[in-house]
């Protein structure tokens, strides 16, 4: 049973603390940068900008180092490092130097690309195949509890307690999560030495991605599904005030609707693990996922835009959990971190490239055609899925049992 595995526990301790210290550090500095500049735009889309670029940007560095150094280690000094960033920005802020703390924001967003790629080495090394599954769903499932809480916690916190406490409490949340990390296996996900440098090491993780037909078909699907995604994200607000005809701060209920669907979907990838193993399931979810766009973009009721935003989410989930399994279990323990780093990038490259043709398509054609595109490309997606079986094993990933630690 997944619950009795020592080091998941673990790492799902850890990836608590984080997301707290996240959240918490999100919403201060927002508050903050709001009130500071008098409410511009432009600072406030600053700071989104560097808290979330390094997504985009070192999370395939990330995933080499990751193949390169102990990932056990690598976690560790990414929580020491980002308590210490913390501190940097209390200083800053209290020299009155706070348009710095950009920096100091980017430095602390680049060190968590290191720890993602480094914990599902772990994963592939600590947790038997059939149950990492349920291991992604429950940690996808609390990603998404975050989505829900975390500006609500992070906002409540900040007005209780003010700016210094809330960024005082943040060291504090990462270094915690680092002495729980300090508990892991010493071998957890060890890796041997390696000669060969970061740029042949970046190749040959191209290489085995090319050679291996079934995780080409996954990634062109997962970077179409992100290209249809990013055309309909940003024209959420005018499905609501044109469409449904509410005002729109009822933005907020529908991604609310889509963040309890994520952690829906996440919870049931991580119970009922043997359905993603199912032959048509993947090209049947995605499919459906292209029929939520056309009704959000036909639907006039409230309440049915809001069960498809529900559905949405609940489908997602499961495609993420779906992908992440399938990518742990398709790669070999020691290309799993720079493997899995080609992946973020090309699906968040893909949402970011819809996103820029959003605003094009919509001006000049509306949003029904934006919406529908999104369900074509949904379609498409689903034709190099036919036939996958996720939970099938590859002939040359080795068997790891032995190194399951259970408590």
């Amino acid at each position: 049973m997944l619950i009795k595995n020592r080091t998941f526990r673990l790492i799902f301790a850890s990836d608590l603390l984080q997301q707290m210290a996240i959240w918490i550090r999100n919403m201060a500095l927002l508050y903050f940068v709001l009130e500071r500049t008098n409410g511009d735009k432009f600072a406030v889309s600053l700071l989104s900008i560097v808290e979330y670029a390094p997504i985009f940007v070192f999370s395939i560095v990330g995933g080499l180092f990751a193949d390169r150094w102990n990932p056990k280690r690598t976690m560790i000094a990414g929580d020491l490092l980002s308590a210490a960033s913390i501190l940097v920005i209390i200083a800053l802020i209290a020299a009155d130097a706070w348009q710095s703390l950009y920096a100091a924001v980017f430095i602390s967003a680049v060190l968590s690309q290191f720890s993602q790629p480094s914990s599902a080495k772990i994963f592939k090394a600590r947790i038997p195949e059939d149950q990492v599954p349920a291991a992604i769903g429950l940690t996808q499932s609390m990603s998404s509890l975050f989505l829900i809480l975390g500006p609500v916690a992070g906002t409540a916190i900040y007005q209780w307690a003010g700016l210094k406490a809330s960024l005082i409490v943040l060291p504090v949340l990462f270094l915690l999560s680092a002495a729980v990390l300090t508990l892991l296996p010493r071998d957890a996900g060890a890796v041997a030495t390696s000669n060969s440098t970061l740029r042949e090491d970046l190749s040959e993780g191209f290489r085995f991605v090319k050679s291996e037909s079934g995780l080409k078909k996954l990634f062109l699907s997962f970077a179409l599904i992100g290209l249809g995604a990013g055309l309909v994200q940003p024209l959420e607000v005018f499905i609501v005030t044109e469409r449904l005809g509410l005002s729109p701060d009822n933005v907020q209920w529908f991604a609310a609707a889509d963040g309890f669907g994520l952690l829906l979907g996440a919870l049931i990838a991580a119970g009922f693990a043997k359905l993603l193993n199912a032959r048509y399931l993947l090209p049947t979810a995605i499919i459906f996922l292209g029929v939520t766009y056309v009704v959000e973009a036909l639907s006039v009721w409230p309440v049915l835009t809001g069960v498809f935003r529900f559905a949405n989410g609940v489908l997602l989930a499961i495609l993420n959990t779906a992908v992440g399994s399938y990518v742990i279990a398709k790669i070999p323990g020691e290309m799993v971190g720079r493997v899995s780093g080609i992946v973020t990038p090309l699906s968040m490259g893909a949402l970011l490239l819809g996103t820029t043709m959003s605003g094009p398509l919509s001006h000049y054609s509306g949003i029904y055609i934006a919406y529908f595109a999104a369900a074509v490309l949904c379609a498409l997606s689903a034709l190099p899925t036919f036939g996958l079986r996720l939970m099938q094993k590859s002939p040359g990933v080795e068997e790891e049992k032995g190194t399951v630690a259970q408590s």
